[in-house]
């Protein structure tokens, strides 16, 4: 009664205990190998073993399976048995697996946790596991925490950054650096601390955290910073995490001092002495004065202005340009002009006392005016310089030159100074005309700015220069040339797509757009060739097949930005460069060989074809036999199959061989070929006469044998095939009393009793049987002798003996067998003969059987009269040799025909 109840209840007690859900919390560091022991559920859960406490209740087995097979469930082995949690050979990324929030990361389930949840840094890997049977039922949930381990480096968004610090910033000024170094790690394995490899001695830095834990880098001024003395400071910001041993990042620190206008302009003198001519023409320059402001942009702009101390008289005849300093005449000077002026000038700049420098200008009076240059330009003419096309003809006219004295009393001469080609000429019938012009073509890339002087002066002595700019204007007069007219470039196959060739080069001469180079492919380049029209990079878009392509060849144009465009060509040679990326090819994957017997040894076989679609070395083949290397030799260069020896047929009448064919490369390639050798029949083996087995054996045959009767047979084989197996059976020869009363059928071998035997036919018979093939092109054949002795009885053993013993004299017969043979298209014919010939298999195998028994008697009679010793008379007729009748003795065996 007591098992009785506890097999009913002990069931539900179980059930009760363990069908509630459960958690359990596990931890391990991320990137762990495949097999690290996570946790034993069984034993944390403290499941019962598959035998219960009382030893009549036999519990069932526990297993424990997940639930899903998601995210979580790849990174997990589980053993269904044991409960035991391995790691599986996929590890486990912390960093890619988890997304930080403001809670837990956790993946591959629901966000619930229980009570012992981890922080908020954790990652956690959900798992629901399933404990069957049914009796102990319950859903476990596994949480598991992947702990962080220092994996990664510190790392910079940017490689670059850079900071602006006014260069009056004080000590102490504090400047966030942007782009803070990131690190996937958390914790202590995050950043923690960044320092600058050079200082100048005017930086440090300094790391404030925030309330989320980021920490933000500060550049701290120590020192005092002058942007005049140096604008820019370059070093490397590391950042350091905490791990063991920390891993370090870095990026460039450019810190750039960003300008104010602490400087004022400056003159280098403070008093400019100037002589001028009275008789200066207007615009003649005086003197130009220039302060300096060491500070940049807006605050280094400086305008000149006259102080207010300066006379109105003055400020009318000297003419002050703000932006240049630049003082020019601007009135005629006269007798009342004051001989010396005293000009202040003012350099102002923005929030700057002004910077003085005194003009002192002195006016020296000339009695003689000097002669007069009046230019009159043809050409295009802007301040002073002429712009002038290059290409423009010979005699390009520039400017008329009117040369004269304004006092009309002396005689003026000019003439033109300074290299170029050009010539001043006397313009007729005019007086005191000259003509400014070309001599050749101008020639902008020899020369862009010529400078020349027309030179008058007087009888007394008195000179005056003009000075005149020619600036020669750039024309689209130059084509673009490559630096090579033939690029020769090569490129090994199976490139990666998009590979780089080469980089092509053309320059112009000319200047401005019409210098600027683009590139193009010519019409016949093929489509997946690409070249950048801006910088020239020839690529080519997928992988080249040398074994479909080895060379190509096209052109490539250089094209100006003139108008109209010029444009020059050159050919572009690509050589494709073998790899070994093609095996050996047999033209066949089946050989097959028919080949004679006996063939010589080392005769040609067959030639095994292979090609290799690479080139050089690895289009060079080796060719080896894989199996019967000990039979088989190939020739490794021309392909021959040899046989070391020679092949017999009988022995094995066909070979199969794999031929290896190994190319150059490195690594090299291989492929295999089956070689089939099937040899060809000669008739190289005679008939073999098994039966009768010796010449000298005999058979009794009653003289009551009805004619037709079968009297025995002669069995012969031959080891060749075909028309060279196919035995004749014929009796050559013939002894006795009346010979001719037996015959042998050609193609059975069996001889029958033609006529019905006589008293005076009594006695022994001996038939010579020549056993012939039908070889081509000589048959061979074998002899046997067949013994007979007609008679009731054999009273007298020796006797007949001493018969067989003697040679006998047989004449001869050579007529040889008529057998047809049938073609071969006829076998189906024989088909219906086989219930006939099954018959009479059986009854002649029951007549065999029953003559044996008989001889078997009779023999057993006769040994009760006399005990001989047994001899082996078996022999075996050799091929075409001469018949000994007297080699060997055999008991006779004596069979009579029922």
């Amino acid at each position: 009664h007591l098992l009785l109840f506890l097999l009913f209840v002990g069931p539900f007690n179980c059930f009760a205990s363990y069908s509630r859900a459960t958690e359990l919390f596990y931890s391990l560091n991320e990137g762990l190998p495949a097999g690290v022991l996570i946790g034993s559920l069984s034993r944390d859960l403290r499941l019962p073993t598959a035998v219960g406490q009382h030893p009549a209740v036999l519990r069932p087995p526990l297993s424990f399976t997940l639930a899903s097979h998601g995210l979580g469930g790849q990174y997990v082995q589980l053993d269904n048995r044991s409960g035991e949690l391995h790691t599986s050979a996929v590890e486990i990324d912390r960093e890619a697996l988890c997304v930080e929030s403001s809670g837990a990361t956790i993946f591959g389930g629901s966000a619930a946790v229980s009570s012992s949840s981890p922080s908020s840094e954790s990652c956690l890997l959900l798992l629901d596991v399933l404990v069957l049977p049914q009796e102990y039922f319950r859903l476990v949930k596994v949480k598991i925490a992947i702990r962080d381990v220092n994996d990664n480096a510190p790392h910079f968004p940017v490689p670059h950054i850079r900071l602006s610090v006014p260069e009056n910033a004080p000590v102490n000024t504090r400047l966030a650096i942007e782009h803070p170094a990131l690190d996937p790690d958390i914790g202590t394995n995050g950043v923690q601390t960044y320092r600058l490899r050079d200082n100048y001695g005017v930086f440090t830095l300094d790391v404030e955290e925030n309330e989320s834990g980021e920490r933000t880098p500060y550049l701290i001024v120590m020192g005092a910073l002058d942007r005049e003395t140096q604008e820019e400071y370059v070093t490397v910001i590391v950042a350091e995490d905490g791990g063991t041993p920390p891993l370090l990042g870095s990026a460039t620190l450019t810190i750039g001092i960003s300008d104010i206008n602490d400087n004022c302009p400056q003159f280098n003198n403070s008093q400019l002495n100037v002589t001028l001519y009275g008789n200066s023409s207007l615009g003649t320059h005086v003197a130009t004065v220039h302060a300096v402001d060491m500070d940049l942009g807006s605050n280094a702009q400086v305008t000149y202005s006259y102080s207010q101390k300066v006379p109105q008289p003055s400020k009318d005849l000297f003419h002050l340009n703000e932006s240049t300093g630049a003082i020019t005449l601007s009135t005629k000077v006269n007798g009342d002009t004051p001989r010396l002026h005293r000009l202040i000038i003012l350099g102002n700049g923005p929030g700057c006392i002004p910077a003085v420098i005194t003009v002192l200008v002195t006016i020296i009076k000339v009695m003689m005016r000097p002669p007069e240059v009046v230019p009159r330009f043809i050409a295009n003419e802007v301040e002073g310089v002429v712009y002038l096309k290059e290409m423009e003809p010979i005699n390009t006219p520039i400017a008329f030159f009117t040369i004269k004295d304004p006092d009309e009393k002396y005689k003026v001469s000019c003439y033109l100074d300074g290299d170029g080609p050009f010539r001043l000429s006397p313009y007729k019938p005019y007086n005191n005309e000259y003509l400014l012009e070309t001599t050749k073509p101008l020639d902008y890339e020899t020369q862009q700015l010529y400078e020349i002087s027309i030179v008058a002066w007087n009888s007394e002595g008195f000179r005056v220069n003009k000075v005149i700019k020619v600036q020669v204007l750039d024309d689209n007069d130059n084509s673009p040339v490559f630096s090579e007219q033939l690029i020769e470039l090569s490129i090994e196959e199976n490139n990666v797509p998009n590979a780089f060739l080469t980089k092509l080069h053309a320059t112009d001469a000319d200047s401005g757009e019409r210098g600027q180079v683009s590139y193009f492919l010519g019409p016949d380049a093929p489509s997946y060739f690409a070249l950048d029209k801006t910088t020239g990079v020839l690529t080519v878009s997928t992988q080249l097949d040398r074994e479909e392509k080895e060379k190509y060849r096209y052109t490539v144009k250089a094209v100006d930005s003139g108008f109209p465009p010029r444009e020059s060509i050159a050919t572009v040679t690509i050589t494709v460069l073998d790899r070994n990326d093609n095996s050996p090819r047999f033209i066949n994957k089946d050989f097959s060989f028919f080949v004679p017997e006996n063939f010589p040894g080392f005769g040609e076989i067959g030639v095994i074809s292979v090609t290799d679609a690479d080139a050089g070395q690895n289009g060079w083949v080796a060719l080896s036999v894989l199996n019967g290397s000990d039979i088989f030799v190939i020739d490794t260069g021309k392909g021959v199959l040899r046989a070391k020896v020679s092949l017999d047929r009988e022995q094995q009448s066909s070979y199969i061989l794999w031929i290896e064919a190994v190319d150059g490369g490195d690594p090299p390639l291989s492929s295999t070929a089956k070689i089939t050798i099937l040899l060809l029949d000669i008739n190289d083996n005679p008939p073999l006469v098994l039966f009768p087995q010796s010449n000298m054996s005999y058979l009794l045959v009653l003289p009551s044998t009805l004619p037709g009767s079968p009297i025995t047979e002669v069995y012969a084989v031959d080891k060749d095939t075909g028309m060279n197996a196919v035995i004749a059976y014929s009796i050559i020869g013939r002894r006795g009393p009346r010979p001719e009363s037996f015959r042998i059928d050609p193609k059975t071998g069996n001889i029958t009793l033609e006529e019905s035997l006589m008293q005076n036919d009594y006695g022994l018979y001996r038939l010579l049987v020549k056993v012939s093939d039908h070889g081509y092109p000589e048959p061979l054949h074998s002899t046997v002798m067949v013994n007979l002795f007609v008679n009731d009885t054999v009273s007298n053993e020796s006797y007949i003996e001493s018969l067989l013993r003697k040679e006998p004299d047989i004449s001869i017969e050579e007529k040889q067998p008529q057998i047809s043979i049938e073609p071969a298209h006829k076998k189906v014919e024989s088909a219906s003969c086989m219930p006939t010939l099954v018959a009479l298999s059986i009854v002649s195998l029951g007549s065999i059987a029953l003559v044996t028994g008989m001889g078997i008697y009779i023999c057993l009679r006769k040994d009760k009269k006399r005990h001989r010793t047994d001899e082996n008379l078996e022999v075996q007729i050799p091929l075409n040799g001469r018949i000994n009748l007297h080699m060997l003795e055999k008991k006779p065996v004596e069979i009579s025909n029922i």
